[in-house]
């Protein structure tokens, strides 16, 4: 069944409470299906710490946030800019960091999943790139989120080789995307 396309609109700080929402009802999703502990899932401060950066990031000159918007609730979101670590020497071996945009968070409601809205949320990040006229996108995924691994690579990311360790003894796998392939 199509779904009609969410409104994709700048985040806003009044936007906070349904981001810090969704990306807590997100997050618990895919670490439950991944199988890590309920317990080790999350911690008293994390809805703190997680309002925190998101209110960072919309307010941040360099970073972009994207709601995406279906019947005056925010089903999706998505946050771009430059590479973590951006005015230091790269994380990609022969790219230098200006040419990397980085996509640090996309996030979809569970319950709205399977409906597009990643797709689109996805398609904002790769206009940013293309605006930016930036040559390549980078992005971190836990290696046992399997749903995310593959929405990335069905939309042309690939591991780049560099892992870092993550919860559950599971790595965060970091994914490229070439936009000359894109």
């Amino acid at each position: 069944m199509a779904h009609p396309p969410a409104l994709l609109r700048p985040a806003v700080p009044a936007d906070l409470d349904a981001l810090v929402e969704l990306h807590t009802r997100a997050r618990t999703a895919y670490y439950r299906a991944g199988g890590l502990p309920a317990a080790r899932i999350d911690t008293p401060d994390g809805p703190a710490r997680r309002r925190e950066g998101w209110e960072r990031s919309i307010r941040s000159a360099t970073r972009t946030v994207r709601c995406a918007v279906r019947n005056d609730t925010v089903v999706g979101v998505v946050a771009m800019g430059p590479p973590l670590g951006a005015g230091t020497e790269s994380r990609d071996p022969g790219i230098e960091a200006e040419a990397v945009g980085e996509l640090y968070q996309i996030h979809v409601l569970p319950g709205q999943w399977g409906r597009g809205i990643g797709g689109q949320l996805h398609a904002a990040f790769v206009r940013f790139l293309r605006e930016a006229a930036l040559s390549a996108g980078r992005v971190e995924a836990w290696e046992r989120n399997e749903r995310a691994r593959a929405f990335y690579a069905r939309r042309g990311w690939r591991p780049d080789g560099h892992r870092r360790p993550g919860p559950a003894g599971a790595c965060y796998v970091r994914m490229r995307l070439d936009m000359a392939a894109a």
